[in-house]
């Protein structure tokens, strides 16, 4: 259950940091800062999700895998975090949206083809 818990949040945080930078791109400022602080209660979610995860991973044989796919999750977070920041400030972000795309792969290799 917890998996599902952490999988549907991410997937929501993924849609909704598509929705704060399109809604800045409309010129809605107001909605987007809205989004952006929801998008930032999930964060909090995954992260509780995949601290629940990463400790059911400490009886196993695979703790160090598990601490790297918990590092590059952080990762995957802090690029989320800076991609709707710049984006809200009208600074170049695709620096950002690379280090995010990087992020999120290795993130997911870790968790469904590694773990």
């Amino acid at each position: 259950m917890n998996t599902h818990l952490h999988i549907t949040s991410w997937a929501l945080a993924l849609i909704l940091l598509m929705v704060v930078v399109v809604l800045h791109n409309q010129g809605k400022a107001k909605g987007a800062k809205i989004t952006q602080m929801i998008l930032r209660l999930v964060y909090l979610v995954i992260l509780g999700s995949g601290g629940h995860l990463l400790g059911m991973y400490f009886s196993g044989p695979n703790v160090a895998l598990a601490i790297v796919k918990g590092l590059t999750g952080l990762w995957t977070i802090a690029a989320m975090e800076m991609v709707a920041i710049k984006t809200v400030k009208n600074k170049p972000a695709s620096g950002m949206w690379i280090q995010l795309v990087i992020a999120f792969v290795v993130t997911l290799i870790l968790g469904f083809i590694v773990l």
